[in-house]
């Protein structure tokens, strides 16, 4: 029995829908550090070098996560990024519990980048077009040896 609300053949655009989403909210911590669009409450008591860092990270991150751009790696490291900003502020600032210290972005950041990093950027992503690029390049190139 197939209790698919939605069916299968979606799931490789929903990735990819997934992606936008992941990128463009990621990226606005970003622009919020950097640009101060949209104003982040307390941002002015954090150091500037933490700022300015976990800024340019946010920022060039969820650009490239947005556009599906080298996917895999990106979400690699931004998955570890935000481990080491659960374990190294979020646990310290009250606890191990997510609910508690305010870590629950960093958790689903996390597992989301990290899920990306496996499944890749999706058909709607410019990882997509070039590898479908590359494919017929690879193809043309293997028909020429024959």
């Amino acid at each position: 029995m197939n209790f698919g609300i939605i069916p299968a053949r979606y799931a490789p655009y929903l990735l990819s829908l997934l992606r936008i989403v992941t990128g463009l909210v990621f990226m606005e911590h970003g622009t919020g550090k950097l640009l101060h669009f949209p104003v982040l409450p307390g941002l002015d008591q954090m150091p500037a070098a933490a700022v300015y860092g976990t800024g340019t990270v946010d920022l060039l991150g969820g650009l490239l996560i947005l556009a599906g751009l080298f996917t895999r790696p990106v979400a690699f490291v931004l998955s570890g990024f935000m481990a080491a900003a659960y374990w190294l502020v979020h646990v310290g600032m009250g606890g191990i519990f997510p609910v508690l210290n305010g870590g629950e972005p960093a958790v689903l950041y996390c597992f989301a980048f990290l899920y990306f990093a496996a499944a890749g950027a999706g058909p709607i992503s410019i990882d997509a077009a070039l590898g479908a690029r590359n494919e017929t390049e690879a193809k043309s190139l293997s028909l020429g040896k024959v």
